[in-house]
């Protein structure tokens, strides 16, 4: 027997969604496609209004037959024709789009590709893009409760979370049989952790930052705490706002494509390489040195992001965003391209980017890059040869060399 369970309409289904995305991106014109009809539509009646001139203003001064002359009237008409210098971008773009759809990476219009072609900084958030996503608790250190204690309220807290470190504490729980109690009163506390009522009480889990605006004495854990961010993980401190309870420490491995992928970046011709995460400074630091990265910005809120964005675009940069989650949107948004994760990544985050690598991985970004490069050096050899090819033709239609 088997039984299906109908989550989304056939409308809303991936594919659904990949055939929209890719018919929209036809439709969506380049900077240079857009450039090109503008200046066809400038360029055509002109070539028309020249080529009557050629037929008509000889042989009424006697300057040879009208035979002749509407005979070079028409060679002008057929060699200044603009079919070579309009399709000259579009079949480029096309052309480029398809490679890139083949190796996994959807780009959803012209512009888009041509933009990938000049981006000089690219900004990573951390979880789920130079990462797994698929954190691991690690060690669980009980200070005023057994072991069971603290990972049953843990469970109650982050139960609802959809956080990768939530549910890794959630699945860690679960496996080891505990059980949650009963929470109430349930809040996410952005960039900061989760709370809940339990038995009467608010009970917190989250990072240092929310539990130091709650003037808890720390000093017991300080220590600790800061050791286990110097070995790149991540600490959920789990207490009221009287007692810290316990902590648990959480590790998320790099992408074994990670540091490869951003290697090849720089020598695509990126210039700066950037980590973007909510971790400590501790974390971001060991993680940022392992990945290769040229800079990193830690402790970011969702919309710190955003400021990171604007940061990189007023030092001069041409800046892509790379981000899997709901909490990356903004910065995709606010980037000059944004590139969302199509595997783990959330719908927000694929309908807010320009670019969606559908294979879950940055290895094919740096492909990406050189296509695009590729492409836009082809446009311009394809726009100068077209328009050399229609100099020559037209210089020697005029003697009668060209027939």
């Amino acid at each position: 027997m088997i039984k299906v369970k109908v989550t989304k309409l056939v409308e809303d289904t991936t594919i659904a969604k990949i055939i929209h995305l890719v018919e929209e991106a036809q439709e969506q014109k380049a900077p240079t496609e857009a450039f090109i009809d503008k200046f066809a539509s400038i360029y055509t009646p002109i070539v028309f209004i020249l080529a009557l001139l050629v037929i008509v203003v000889p042989p009424v001064f006697n300057f040879g037959t009208w035979g002749e002359w509407v005979y070079k009237g028409l060679a002008l008409l057929v060699v200044a024709c603009p079919c070579a210098l309009v399709i000259s971008t579009p079949v480029a773009i096309v052309s480029a789009i398809g490679n890139a759809a083949k190796h996994g990476v959807l780009v959803k219009g012209g512009s888009f590709l041509e933009k990938a072609g000049v981006i000089s900084a690219i900004a990573f958030d951390k979880t789920g893009t130079l990462t797994e996503g698929k954190p691991h608790v690690s060690e669980i250190k009980a200070f005023t409760a057994s072991e069971n204690e603290l990972l049953s309220v843990a469970l109650t807290l982050e139960e609802y979370s959809t956080h990768p470190i939530a549910k890794s504490i959630v699945g860690f729980a679960k496996n080891k049989g505990i059980e949650s109690k009963n929470g109430t009163l349930f809040k996410n506390i952005v960039g900061k952790g989760v709370q809940a009522t339990i038995n009467g009480e608010v009970h917190y889990a989250g990072n240092l930052k929310l539990f130091e605006e709650m003037n808890i004495s720390l000093e017991h854990i300080r220590d600790k705490v800061q050791m286990i961010h110097n070995q790149g993980k991540t600490v959920v401190i789990i207490g009221t706002s009287s007692e810290i309870i316990g902590v648990i420490s959480v590790a998320d491995t790099i992408r074994t494509t990670t540091t490869q992928a951003l290697n090849d970046l720089k020598a695509a011709g990126i210039h700066q390489v950037v980590m973007l995460t909510g971790d400590n400074v501790g974390t971001a630091k060991v993680i940022s040195k392992e990945a290769n990265v040229d800079r990193y910005f830690s402790e970011l809120l969702p919309e710190d992001k955003v400021s990171a964005i604007k940061q990189l675009q007023s030092e001069g940069h041409q800046v892509a965003m790379v981000g899997d989650g709901i909490n990356d949107a903004p910065a995709l948004a606010t980037s000059d391209l944004g590139i969302a994760m199509g595997g783990a990544g959330t719908d927000t985050a694929m309908e807010t980017a320009d670019i969606v690598l559908m294979a879950d991985n940055i290895e094919k970004l740096p492909h990406t890059v050189k296509i695009s490069r590729t492409a836009l050096k082809i446009i311009k050899q394809n726009i100068w040869f077209s328009l050399i090819i229609k100099f020559i033709a037209l210089i020697l239609i005029f003697p009668g060399w060209l027939s």
